[in-house]
């Protein structure tokens, strides 16, 4: 697969913190490390050979403790002791679940933040690097959105609640810089899917929907129903890419403010071209309909990767039919165990 070897810029010299006067190897927990991003970053640690030496890697389910409690977060970090975050845990949720529970969105993601940056804090973790959305940005904005842009105004009405719970991790981050000199930053990706994403119909992300709807739709031999015009575009990334830009992130970027990880705005498709991509990649033959009764939620979202591409001109994403067709196959053979 083609692209930059993001985790082997200086080679030559091995990451290393210093805590209290000590220099040491690295040890990095992630949060949400069953999760879409979290197997692709743990893929990419030890299948691609994205480990250094020195280094621990410690991924963390929901099933170590629940993030929401901070006694339990807090317990967690103690044990560990961390030098490094990954921050992936959320409550997280396609376009129409986020409108029934934009409460429980808010809530629940404002106390897992608080929890995971504090405990951080407490236990002297030299970085955090959080993982927010596009869906954070102004609903009425220009476009491109870029990294200046994130709280100039209110989000969409469909999911204000987790992009609002989102924006405040950049607020947190910049106050704990300001307050204590910590270098946390967040990184802000644009639609990510691939294997171990969750395919929920009702409540999952729109790829991951459609690649399920579009497999039982073939083995019922009947059309493939879109929810929405199908006419909205979207950015999508795919979840090993991203995990190699984490990593680069985690080693290489030393800014506080965040950082978009995305595609080029020439990339950016409409959800018709991403269910025509879904019915090659499946040899679908059953026709596709769009239940125009649905909502499409945002338009647009359109973000810019310049700030990216200062850091990374020759980095390569894996094209987007390729890593569809990927996304399909790992499905199938996996359909049992899938989240669903």
């Amino acid at each position: 697969m083609p692209h930059t070897d993001v985790t082997a810029t200086n080679p030559e010299v091995l990451l290393r913190y210093r805590m209290d006067g000590q220099v040491g190897a690295m040890r990095v927990l992630v949060t949400g490390g069953s999760g879409l991003v979290g197997r692709a970053i743990e893929r990419v640690v030890k299948e691609e050979g994205g480990r250094r030496e020195g280094e621990e890697w410690i991924f963390l389910s929901s099933k170590d403790a629940n993030l929401m409690s901070a006694e339990e977060t807090r317990a967690l970090f103690q044990k560990h002791r961390p030098t490094h975050v990954i921050h992936l845990a959320a409550m997280v949720g396609g376009l129409f679940r986020n409108m029934r529970q934009n409460l429980d969105f808010w809530r629940n993601n404002v106390y897992i933040n608080d929890n995971v940056l504090q405990a951080s804090h407490e236990v002297g973790v030299v970085k955090v690097v959080s993982c927010l959305s596009t869906c954070i940005f102004p609903d009425k904005t220009s476009y491109p959105i870029d990294e200046t842009m994130i709280h100039n105004g209110p989000p969409h009405e469909s999911n204000f609640g987790y992009a609002y719970a989102k924006r405040m991790i950049d607020v947190h981050n910049r106050a704990c810089f300001q307050q204590y000199g910590r270098r946390y930053t967040a990184v802000i990706p644009t639609n990510v899917f691939g294997p171990h994403d969750n395919f929920n119909i009702e409540d999952g992300h729109v790829l991951p929907g459609l690649i399920h709807k579009a497999y039982l739709a073939k083995k019922e031999g009947k059309a493939l129903q879109v929810w929405g015009s199908g006419r909205p575009l979207r950015q999508f990334i795919y979840s090993l890419d991203l995990a190699r830009l984490f990593l680069w992130v985690l080693r290489e970027y030393d800014e506080v403010d965040p950082i978009i990880l995305s595609v080029g705005e020439e990339d950016e498709v409409s959800i018709k071209d991403a269910a025509d991509a879904v019915v090659e990649a499946l040899e679908f033959k059953h026709g596709v309909i769009y239940d125009t009764s649905k909502a499409d939620g945002q338009f647009k979202k359109t973000a810019s990767n310049a700030k990216l591409r200062k850091y990374l001109p020759d980095f390569k994403f894996t094209p987007f039919k390729t890593a569809i067709k990927e996304t399909c196959d790992w499905f199938v053979a996996n359909y049992d165990i899938a989240r669903k």
